[in-house]
């Protein structure tokens, strides 16, 4: 029911950027159902009490409802706003002044009121005052002045309190979804304020981290490379001389890999989550054709544990940056002294999600590093290869994808890190 209203009021392929906005078109075209609704009814009564006059005014009324829908549907909020509520305040007028006030129908000025303020955004606010004000003006019409341009009506006491009755069940809910409406944004207002603010301050720690760890990180391998420089430039053979320039390699790519780490963390803040349909034999291949040709990746063997026409839908980007930074610290920290080693990626897909896991009885982690691993530049010792990036990269992106990530890891046994996602 809330798709089809949504879809009714405006399309199927129409988002807004701001909840608030969302929000108040939602309320205005529901506002408008409401009304589409009750006049439909009157209609229905009048027809059986056989007073046809006002069958013209209905038809009017309830073209304006439908053209001012329209409107929302093509994005023009505020003019859909204004047509809806000053026709349903010049029709509540026109009926209201030619029967007493005491038939009830002046309560439809007060969700009139109510609706105008909160359907109107803060640009228009002048607007909103506008027809708040209009609608009390004609409340006040309708009330005290002896002028109306219908028929003057009157009703017997049971008829009476019948219209009092209607007139009480349409106005009511229209004034408390009004009301709920405002409160509701407030809410959310407040909510988005708090996480924002909480955003902020985590944002900021982890500016001072960065800042401070990459100017450390970024020079101590120039440094290196320089310190090697001076050295080579007095090496005596050429021994020594590709000596001093395989370590300047080592040395760059180090660098080298800080940078993408820095890339890679950059991207997942910045960049949107775009999904796609992704054949994960084929990602892993890929990955793994990346990294079996470094030094530390010989003699460990890759495993799938997984059909090879497993597809799931993901973000694949982040989707490859999560299995890189993964199955690269497999290989990092592999445990030499074992004659079999291995890195094993699991899958397996359900309705509504798929877990990835990635295994290997390498190292292992002890109990007490399981929840540090994942902060920026955190490195277990002093011996720790890599920028200290990578397993916070990897937890920030399965963040972002609304996914969950568990590790189970003992000293010299290994580590399993699981990864649970969404499906898109």
């Amino acid at each position: 029911m809330k798709k089809w209203i949504r879809s009714l009021v405006i399309g199927e392929r129409r988002y807004f950027d701001s909840w608030t906005e969302y929000r108040q078109v939602m309320l205005s075209g529901q506002f408008g159902l409401i009304a589409l609704s009750a006049l439909l009814f009157f209609v229905i009564v009048d027809i059986i009490r056989q007073h046809y006059i006002t069958l013209p005014i209905f038809a009017v009324g309830i073209t304006l409802i439908i053209l001012s829908i329209r409107f929302h549907r093509e994005g023009r909020h505020c003019l859909a706003n204004s047509i809806l509520y000053i026709s349903l305040i010049v029709i509540i007028y026109l009926f209201t002044s030619s029967e007493s006030p005491a038939n009830g129908g002046i309560v439809f000025f007060i969700p009139i009121a109510i609706g105008s303020f909160a359907s109107f955004d803060y640009k228009h606010r002048k607007l909103a005052m506008m027809v708040s004000g209009f609608s009390c003006f004609m409340f006040m019409a309708a009330t005290f002045f002896d002028f109306h341009l219908l028929p003057w009506r009157d009703y017997s006491p049971q008829q009476m309190e019948f219209n009092m009755l209607i007139y009480f069940v349409v106005a009511l809910p229209a004034s408390l979804i009004t009301i709920y409406m405002l409160i509701r944004l407030n809410h959310r207002n407040a909510k988005q304020l708090l996480e924002s603010n909480t955003l902020l301050k985590k944002s900021n720690e982890e500016l001072d981290r960065f800042v401070y760890s990459t100017s450390h990180d970024l020079r101590a391998p120039l440094a290196s490379v320089l310190g090697l420089i001076n050295i080579s430039e007095n090496a005596e053979n050429v021994t020594d001389l590709k000596k001093y320039l395989g370590m300047m390699k080592g040395r760059v790519h180090a660098l080298e890999s800080f940078i993408k780490d820095i890339t890679d963390y950059s991207r997942n803040n910045r960049t949107e989550i775009n999904s796609a349909s992704i054949n994960v034999q084929q990602l892993a291949t890929e990955i793994w054709e990346s990294l079996k040709y470094s030094q530390k990746a010989e003699n460990i063997h890759f495993e799938m544990d997984f059909p090879s026409e497993l597809i799931i839908e993901s973000d694949p980007h982040r989707l490859q940056m999560i299995l890189t930074n993964l199955i690269s610290n497999a290989i990092r920290y592999h445990d030499t002294r074992k004659a079999h080693r291995y890195v094993r990626l699991s899958c397996k897909r359900t309705d509504k999600s798929f877990v990835l896991s990635v295994q290997d009885n390498g190292q292992g982690i002890a109990p007490e590093y399981h929840t540090k691993i994942f902060q920026m530049f955190f490195r277990a010792n002093e011996n720790s290869i890599g920028s200290g990036l990578g397993l916070y990269i990897v937890n920030e992106a399965i963040a972002k994808l609304s996914g969950q990530l568990q590790l189970q890891s003992e000293p010299s046994q290994g580590s399993t890190f699981t990864v649970k996602l969404p499906v898109a």
